[in-house]
């Protein structure tokens, strides 16, 4: 950095990321000193190496708090575990694997154990037929992180992880499927109702005949 940089020449970039061009070392950090920055050596392997202009002391803090961010976010993680048996019956692989598709959904990967025991033990494509299955089913809101793989004499594992883009690519398609059912069931309604009926006119009145008049004069 600055007077340490033993390059005759350099690869000079501006503050903003903005390339300057190649310049004798003394002319750089002249450039970097007028504008009270700091002349940094990013890429010492470079023909010629590549100096920055920038606050070191502001890049030095920044990247602190990013390392300690990382470290904070690696040691939140929490994995959850879910076990199987190699013969599970189908209730109980749903009841689970239900339970695994909501840790993917909430953001925690998820390790897979299926325990053989006794002569299972000398059936492993058992245990990989189900761990397939679980990775299948929960395809919607996880991805395979860590393939199948036998852990100890007993134990065969995989690890699951979110995966947020096919969460979201799936949460679309059902907005989709209900809009579409709305829209099916909606046509259904107005095909099935009846159509409205014209007017009934009015019944005509009755009319009465005429009342008979006697005509004074005349006899039978």
């Amino acid at each position: 950095m600055n007077e340490r940089i033993r390059a005759r020449e350099v690869r000079l970039v501006g503050p903003d990321g903005e390339q300057v061009g190649i310049k004798p070392f003394p002319e750089a950090l002249n450039y970097a000193r007028a504008l009270d920055l700091d002349l940094v050596e990013v890429a010492d392997k470079a023909n010629p190496p590549v100096c920055r202009v920038m606050d070191y002391g502001k890049y030095k803090y920044e990247a602190a708090q990013k390392a300690k961010e990382s470290r904070r976010k690696s040691t939140n993680v929490v994995i959850k575990e879910m076990k199987y048996r190699p013969k599970i019956g189908g209730g109980d692989f749903d009841t689970k694997t239900r339970k695994v598709e909501k840790f993917l959904s909430e953001g925690h990967k998820v390790k897979i154990t299926i325990m053989f025991r006794g002569r299972e033990v000398a059936h492993p494509e058992l245990g990989k037929k189900i761990l397939d299955k679980v990775a299948e089913e929960v395809v919607h809101t996880g991805r395979v992180e860590v393939y199948p793989k036998l852990d100890g004499p007993r134990n065969m594992i995989m690890v699951l992880a979110p995966d947020k883009k096919a969460q979201a690519a799936h949460a679309e398609q059902l907005r989709k499927n209900q809009e579409a059912e709305g829209a099916g069931a909606d046509a259904e309604l107005t095909a099935a109702s009846p159509a409205p009926s014209e007017p009934v006119p009015p019944p005509a009145a009755a009319v009465e005949d005429p009342p008979v008049v006697d005509t004074p004069g005349e006899e039978a």
